[in-house]
């Protein structure tokens, strides 16, 4: 038997029988269960996609997505605890990291001993990384960085921040951008107080400030400036894939209540999945469900062989975010009533499931990248 599906078996054992039982306790306070967190830590959550040699298991893109969708049928904010050390921050230091820094925070991360953030999106450079302008001035053998990010995730809980900041005034604004490892307690690092959001209670984005902050010269990530671009574009990408994933494990979980609901309320003496029409939105969830969970994985494939790593995961996560909220719609209405009661999962889903079409690139951004990238071949 592959190891890899006794990893499967082991998460969604937990998922299931540990995490969402616990869903209304984190919707209630705000938090995931130190529990929770001590277990995911210590089966090697918060470094799946970290290499081994530093700690991490090492899954390849196509192990990635296929773990993602048991750990995304239940609350977000469970996957999102862990996300960033694996996903957008983790894969700048893998990827683009000096040794030295690949040997001082990737053990870390793995290990879940610390939490790391990416700091990129600002107020007018969200979805165009090539618009931000958090500055990075070099004074003598240090940086000096001043700006200020926003919606950043786990920035409250984090150790360390990857900060995308503008080196050269004087270049193309995609050439001109490097990044830093900050540490989250240096003088002049401000984050200010959790974000108040729709929904994925337990999952914590906050506005961070650099007021005058000066790091080291070997903060800067590979010893080169002006690599952010191309930096925060791959992290991106290989993190669009993983965030499609999510959205079909999620919708698998919307599916369940909806499907069980509907044999089980009844109308008229009898259960409502008698009825045609219910019967047809849980076939639309059902076709559209497999639609999704294919695109993922086919794209996980082209990932891994490089044949594609831009188009695919742009198109995976364009059609799996906006999926998932068609099914938690219907899934809604199946209930009726009580669907849009405080307390039934689907309407905890309803509002969790409405943020995947925004973060880690828009759904018009995605179709945008896909347009490009059919125009360019």
């Amino acid at each position: 038997m592959d190891p890899f599906d006794d990893i499967l078996r082991t998460v969604r054992e937990f998922v299931r029988d540990e995490v969402v039982p616990a869903e209304d306790e984190i919707e209630r306070t705000d938090a995931i269960p130190d529990r929770i967190r001590e277990k995911a830590a210590a089966m090697g959550l918060f470094g799946f996609a970290l290499p081994e040699e530093h700690g991490g298991l090492g899954l390849s893109m196509g192990q990635d997505v296929r773990l993602a969708v048991e750990l995304g049928y239940t609350t977000p904010a469970f996957r999102s605890m862990f996300g960033t050390n694996n996903g957008i921050a983790g894969q700048v230091i893998v990827r683009y990291g000096m040794d030295a820094q690949r040997r001082r925070w990737l053990p870390r991360l793995a290990a879940g001993e610390a939490v790391a953030s990416f700091a990129l999106t600002e107020d007018g450079a969200g979805s165009d990384p090539s618009r931000v302008r958090t500055r990075a001035v070099r004074d003598g053998d240090a940086f000096v960085l001043s700006g200020a990010k926003r919606f950043i995730t786990n920035a409250p809980e984090a150790d360390l921040l990857v900060v995308f900041a503008r080196t050269d005034e004087n270049t193309e604004p995609q050439r001109g951008i490097s990044v830093f490892l900050v540490e989250t307690d240096r003088d002049g690092v401000r984050i200010a107080a959790p974000d108040v959001t729709m929904g994925q209670a337990g999952a914590h984005t906050a506005e961070v400030h650099f007021d005058d902050v000066r790091v080291p010269a070997d903060a800067l990530v590979g010893g080169r400036e002006g690599t952010g671009f191309g930096a925060a574009m791959a992290s991106l990408a290989r993190g669009r894939l993983h965030i499609a994933a999510i959205c079909v494990g999620l919708a698998t979980r919307i599916l369940d209540e909806a499907v069980h609901h509907a044999a089980e309320a009844e109308q008229g003496g009898a259960p409502i999945a008698r009825f045609q029409l219910v019967q047809a939105m849980l076939a639309e969830s059902q076709a559209e469900l497999y639609a999704g969970r294919s695109m993922v994985l086919r794209a996980a494939e082209e990932y891994d062989a490089g044949t594609d790593t831009r188009l695919a995961p742009s198109a995976a996560k364009l059609f799996c975010s906006e999926m998932v909220c068609r099914v938690a719609d219907r899934a809604v209405q199946v209930h009726g009533g009580s669907g849009y009661m405080r307390g039934v999962p689907v309407e905890r889903f309803y509002r969790d499931a409405r943020l995947f079409r925004i973060y880690e690139g828009t759904s018009e951004v995605q179709k945008l990248i896909i347009a490009r990238q059919l125009l360019r071949r």
